[in-house]
């Protein structure tokens, strides 16, 4: 266990590894993460309220609003990316959460406040680093207490389409105290 940690910059010092694995497998999978970039570490301006929001929200161009319906380009730029020199499953999380709290919002009045209850994402293929997205995100359902936003994401050269999401919001007044 001691070589497993000198070796592998992402591992804990209190990391314990179970009797049942192997020491090589865990070696190798430490050495994975670290190749992945989990030990780099982020710039300090990066823990700052706010910056993902910003961040995600510069590689998004708005092409159209609509009571109920936005529709935008996603630029799958490498910060955004894994490894894989793929868009990051959870760079499209991120992508889904902004895109769907923006449309739920043109049919949420102001006064409410909006709570991400549940996110769900269907991945059916990867986005190639520098390729252009079609995002578009639909109310599908809303009332007094529930909004349901749908964002389709297709890729802008062939219209193939790559992701498909859902986000449930619950509509709540804001507190009065």
């Amino acid at each position: 266990m001691a070589a497993v940690k000198a070796e592998n910059v992402c591992a804990s010092p209190s990391l314990k590894i179970s009797k049942e694995v192997d020491p090589r497998h865990a070696s190798e999978t430490l050495h994975f993460v670290d190749v992945m970039g989990a030990a780099t570490p982020l710039p300090g301006n990066c823990n700052a309220r706010g910056f993902y929001d910003a961040f995600y929200r510069s590689f998004i161009k708005v092409d159209n609003i609509q009571r109920g319906r936005i529709s935008c380009t996603v630029v799958a730029k490498p910060p955004i990316c894994n490894g894989y020199g793929t868009l990051h499953g959870g760079s499209v999380g991120s992508l889904v959460e902004i895109l769907s709290n923006a449309c739920a919002r043109t049919v949420v009045a102001e006064d409410k406040e909006l709570f991400l209850g549940e996110i769900s994402i269907s991945y059916l293929s990867a986005t190639p680093a520098n390729e252009e997205l079609l995002a578009n995100a639909s109310v599908v359902k809303t009332g007094r207490n529930l909004t349901v936003v749908a964002v389709e994401f297709k890729l802008k050269k062939t219209g193939n389409l790559l992701y498909i999401t859902h986000a449930t919001f619950y509509n709540m007044p804001v507190s009065s105290l």
